[in-house]
């Protein structure tokens, strides 16, 4: 009897080994590096979401992201896990340069602000309309002798 028992367990027990290397083991392994990369996700990475929305990280938490998605730029959470994979990582960038002459470090030394689009397009029209009236300013010379020539033609 024990050895009929013997024969009916050893195939039962070799079918739970052969499970255990063909199924669980590889699961545990995608799964431990699955969670490694979103362990290691960073500012500035593009992610793709598991509902398909593909947007760059601005911000990380302990548990949640930041991201940035879209032409607008609009920015919302998402946990952690709901990451399904890094499209771009990051690359952490060294800025080397040698500046030419003085007014190129005064421009670099200068904080940078970020200005939204309709006050850059004000600027951008204020500097236009500079633009006229320097030329008006430079060239006061000229408008005497156009008035004069003006003058004689009538």
């Amino acid at each position: 009897m024990n050895g009929n028992m013997l024969a009916t367990l050893l195939p039962l027990v070799l079918l739970l080994v052969v499970m255990y290397f063909l199924l669980i083991r590889p699961q545990k392994k995608r799964e431990k590096q699955v969670n490694q990369m979103r362990s290691n996700v960073r500012v500035g990475d593009e992610i793709i979401t598991i509902g398909g929305i593909c947007g760059k990280v601005v911000k990380t938490k302990d548990e949640s992201l930041v991201i940035q998605v879209g032409a607008d730029k609009v920015k919302f959470e998402i946990m952690r896990w709901s990451v399904s994979k890094v499209v771009e990582n990051a690359k952490p960038t060294k800025k080397v340069s040698v500046p030419s002459s003085e007014e190129e470090t005064e421009e670099e030394d200068a904080p940078k602000k970020a200005m939204p689009r309709r006050l850059k397009k004000k600027a951008a029209q204020e500097e236009k309309a500079e633009e006229p009236e320097s030329a008006e300013e430079a060239a006061p010379e000229e408008e005497p002798a156009e008035e004069a020539a003006a003058e004689e033609q009538k």
